[in-house]
């Protein structure tokens, strides 16, 4: 009996996901597939955890236009889509890589706020102190790997 709850589970897992797919915007390309969500959704935790995270349209634009270099994570299911359609246009003048991951909600999880987010830029050191060596290496290996990652995506797409 135990086996058909695991079903029951993952067939509602499967709905979720379908559902999450249909909220998408046309715009939402380049898309993150399901491994380059995940990792990218782990930076984004590790960066809120050590402060090196802008989350919200405002503050990603700001960061940016104050020349602040990163990698932009934007949410698909946004609605209306107006609100986010600059932002990739501002990522490109400044040359920062970025990605749509399939929900508002996950990358809110992943950056430790209850309210769903729009987008967030990762950076690569916080704005305020120092981190310790050892972490600052972790986590620009980390964001190194996932900003080219993105960038070979976008890449293929144009």
């Amino acid at each position: 009996m135990g086996g058909s709850d695991s079903e029951v589970e993952k067939s509602a897992h499967k709905e979720k996901e379908k559902k999450k797919l249909q909220a998408l915007a046309p715009i939402a390309k380049p898309l993150a597939g399901k491994k380059l969500s995940k990792r990218t959704l782990k930076l984004v935790r590790k960066a809120a955890e050590h402060k090196c995270l802008k989350r919200g349209v405002k503050e990603v634009v700001k960061s940016i236009r104050r020349g602040n270099k990163g990698v932009c994570v934007i949410a698909g299911n946004i609605t209306p889509i107006d609100v986010i359609t600059h932002v990739p246009i501002l990522c490109e003048e400044a040359e920062i890589p970025y990605v749509y991951v399939t929900s508002k909600e996950d990358l809110a999880n992943a950056g430790a706020t209850k309210r769903p987010t729009c987008c967030v830029l990762v950076l690569p050191k916080p704005t305020k102190g120092e981190l310790g060596e050892e972490i600052q290496q972790k986590l620009k290996t980390e964001y190194d790997e996932v900003a080219t990652e993105i960038t070979s995506l976008a890449a293929s797409l144009f």
